[in-house]
C-alpha cells in the first residue's frame, strides 16, 4: 500500500448489514496490510476540536516555570506535564523534540481503579483546559469502542469482546507540542520511528505534513488526515493479541524543512489502553500451521510497565 485508506464509521453504525460488512472488510484489510486508516464519521465535532487546540496552545504558551509545576514525579509521566526531550523512542538515546500533557481515565472515587490510576492534574491558570480535555477524551474513547467492535467481528470474536476490557481502561489523551527548532538537531527527531504500546491510537488531524508510516517494503509514506478525519493505527498490544494478523506499523514525526524550523507543530493522539488485568495472550483463532504462536502470555499492565521502562519514563 502506498497511501492510507479512508473509511467511514457511519457505515458500521448504520442499520444496513451490507454497509456494516463493507466497513469491517475495509478496516480489516487496511489493518492487515498497513496498520493505519483515516476515519470519518467519528464522535468529535468541529467546535470541540477547535476549543481543544486553543486550550492546548494556551497551555504550552505558559512560562516554563508554570508548566513545570505540573510535572508530577514518581508516576512515569502518566498524568500532567512532561517537559521537552524527556521521552525517547525504544532503542534511542536522543530525546524526542517535544513536550506534552497527559489526560488519563476518569473514574468514580468508589471505583477499584481510583487507587490504581493517578488523578488527573488541574491547570489552575486555564479555566476551560481540563473540561475541554475531558470532553475530548470521552468522545475519542466512544469512537474507539466502535472501531474495536468492527475489529472483533473481523477476528471472528463476539462484537463486544473488547468492551469490558476498555471500560475504565488506562487510556491516555496526549496533546503534544513540537516547539520551533532553534539549532541543528544532532540525531534527534520530533518523534523518532516507533510503534505504539496500546490497542489502537486515534490521532486528531495533526497539522500539516510530518507524520510518516513505514509500509511493508520499508518505504516511508506521508500520513495526512483530512480535517474531518482521525488517523487510527494498531498498537503493539492488539498486534500481539492477534498474533500479528493486525499490524502495528512503525511511524515517525520528521523534522520540517529548514525554512519551517521557526514554526510550532501540535498533535493530539489518544492511546486506547485496556484495564491492566487484560490478558494479551495470543487469540486461539489467530494461530494455525502457517502462523504459529509468536508471543509469550502477558497481561496488559505488565506489558505497559516493560515498555515505559524502555522509553525512559519509568525506572
Amino acid at each position: 500500500m502506498n497511501k492510507i485508506p479512508s473509511v467511514n464509521l457511519a457505515d458500521f453504525l448504520s442499520n444496513d448489514p451490507i454497509r456494516k460488512e463493507k466497513f469491517i472488510n475495509e478496516i480489516g484489510h487496511a489493518y492487515e496490510n498497513i496498520g493505519f486508516v483515516a476515519l470519518k464519521g467519528h464522535f468529535l465535532d468541529e467546535a470541540l476540536v477547535e476549543n481543544l487546540y486553543q486550550e492546548i496552545k494556551n497551555f504550552f504558551d505558559l512560562p516554563v516555570a508554570v508548566k513545570e509545576k505540573y510535572e508530577i514525579p514518581g508516576i512515569g509521566g502518566q498524568r500532567g506535564y512532561v517537559s521537552f526531550g524527556k521521552e525517547s523512542a525504544k532503542g534511542r538515546k536522543e530525546g524526542d523534540l517535544k513536550e506534552f500533557w497527559h489526560f488519563g481515565q476518569y473514574v468514580d472515587k468508589a471505583s477499584k481503579y481510583a487507587e490504581e490510576y493517578p488523578e488527573n492534574v488541574t491547570v489552575e491558570e486555564l479555566a476551560r483546559f481540563n473540561e475541554v480535555g475531558k470532553q475530548t477524551y470521552q468522545m475519542l474513547e466512544k469512537t474507539a469502542k466502535y472501531v474495536l467492535r468492527s475489529l472483533s467481528l473481523h477476528l471472528g470474536l463476539d462484537e463486544t469482546y473488547f468492551d469490558n476490557f476498555i471500560k475504565n481502561g488506562n487510556s491516555i489523551l496526549r496533546p503534544i507540542h513540537y516547539p520551533p527548532i532553534e539549532t541543528e538537531p544532532k540525531g534527534a527527531e520530533r518523534a523518532a520511528a516507533h510503534g505504539d504500546i496500546n490497542l489502537i491510537t486515534l490521532l486528531m488531524g495533526a497539522q500539516g505534513k510530518g507524520l510518516q508510516v513505514q509500509n511493508h517494503k520499508g518505504e516511508w509514506i506521508d500520513a495526512v488526515a483530512a480535517p474531518d478525519e482521525l488517523m487510527i493505527n494498531v498498537g503493539d498490544m492488539l498486534s500481539r493479541h492477534s498474533n500479528n494478523k493486525l499490524k502495528s506499523t512503525i511511524h515517525r514525526v520528521t523534522n520540517p524543512p529548514k525554512e519551517m524550523w521557526g514554526t510550532s507543530r501540535y498533535s493530539i493522539p489518544f492511546f486506547l489502553h485496556p484495564i491492566s488485568a487484560m490478558k494479551l495472550d495470543v487469540l486461539e483463532n489467530c494461530i494455525d500451521e502457517a502462523n504459529p504462536k509468536k508471543y509469550e502470555d502477558i497481561t496488559a499492565g505488565d506489558f505497559l510497565n516493560q515498555r515505559l521502562k524502555e522509553l525512559g519514563l519509568k525506572k
